[in-house]
């Protein structure tokens, strides 16, 4: 009869051990028994492992594994058992600490309601307006209401009482503080108008999208516009001046309109809130009242521009003043539009605001 004995060396993490298991006695005749009586003590990462052959219960261990090696026409075979006991971790320990992700801080550098930045942009070219007017009138009242027909007038224009000194610079510098948040604020309401595209049926979707845009490069050409009447005088460069006033007044009316048309395919069937239908309301109002003094002032520009009209000039200034009264308290409405957003400059980790941006709502 001849024996043999086996050896195998198991290693887990931190140490390794070996296990020895008597294995084979074979018979010259062919007939085999297997034979194991070995255990191995094992270290497996910081716990305490039991290895037994022939089936030795492994009874230690909170947790265990069994290694099963089975065949009994193979002389070869073994049985092993192994059976593991987890030791507590040291929470202390710094190699013990689960992997956390890392951190990065969050800073919100500038925080403002963009209500209240929507009301100081309308009102602040309106109580300038004010200022002018009153100032001019009573302080330089034969500059302002100079004219080329040399009639009689009570009401000097726009361009008359923001084209003398020091009231000039005054309109101007309320112009460019105005000018600056109503950039933003226009692609802040291409954003809000997309948001609610998911109300239509996809058929509409396509047209309400460049309807959208078509509103947003309205909006632009209005405020550069703004910017040129106001930077460009008639006493300075008359031709120019009323070609961007022009343009001013054709860009401001379609904007209306097509505001108001947007706003009724998007909130058709919808139920509003008080805010979204006074801002519906006023918007409507404030357009008829628009429209209706846009011919008067051509009616009576060209009275006073062809047949020089007493009082011609001051029926011109007083419908301009209604037009350009109309399209500020027009884009005032926003307070109903926005009555408790936030506008915030923060400072955070990229991968975040990627995500935000990525699930914005997207139009097909």
């Amino acid at each position: 009869m001849q024996r043999s004995t086996g050896t195998g060396t198991l290693d887990s993490g931190k140490g390794a051990a070996t296990a020895t298991t008597a294995v084979a006695s074979a018979s010259a005749s062919g007939a085999a028994t297997a034979s194991s009586g070995s255990t191995a003590t094992i270290d497996a990462g910081g716990g305490e492992c039991i290895a037994g052959g022939g089936g030795t219960p492994a009874g230690r261990g909170s947790e265990s594994g069994t290694i099963i090696e089975s065949g009994s026409a193979d002389p070869l075979t073994t049985s092993t058992t192994i059976s593991c006991k987890q030791q507590p971790k040291d929470l202390n320990d710094p190699k013990d600490q689960p992997l956390q992700p890392k951190e990065q801080a969050v800073a919100i550098h500038y925080l403002a309601s963009f209500h209240q930045i929507c009301v100081v942009t309308a009102l602040l070219p309106l109580v300038t307006l004010f200022t002018c007017f009153v100032t001019a009138y009573a302080f330089q009242y034969d500059d302002v209401h100079e004219t080329h027909c040399r009639v009689y007038n009570i009401i000097p224009s726009i361009s008359a009482i923001t084209g003398v000194s020091p009231q000039r610079y005054f309109w101007r510098f309320s112009i460019a503080l105005h000018i600056g948040p109503r950039i933003p604020i226009a692609f802040v309401y291409k954003n809000y108008y997309r948001s609610q595209l998911r109300r239509l049926a996809p058929a509409q979707v396509s047209q309400t999208n460049l309807l959208i845009t078509l509103i947003l490069v309205l909006n632009c050409i209005e405020i550069a516009s703004l910017g040129g009447v106001t930077y460009i005088s008639n006493r300075e460069n008359y031709p120019v001046h009323e070609r961007i006033f022009i343009t001013f007044m054709v860009c401001s009316l379609c904007y209306m309109l097509a505001t108001i048309k947007l706003n009724g395919i998007l909130n058709s069937g919808q139920e509003l809130s008080e805010q979204q239908r006074l801002s519906i309301k006023w918007k409507k109002i404030l357009f008829a009242v628009s429209i209706l003094s846009t011919i008067g002032l051509l009616v009576f520009f060209a009275k006073h521009r062809f047949y020089c009209h007493d009082l011609a000039f001051s029926w011109f200034a007083f419908f301009e003043y209604l037009i350009a009264i109309a399209n500020m308290l027009f884009h005032f409405t926003i307070i109903w539009d926005f009555p408790s957003q936030f506008m915030l400059i923060v400072q955070g980790p990229r991968d975040n605001l990627s995500q935000y941006l990525s699930n914005r709502p997207k139009v097909d």
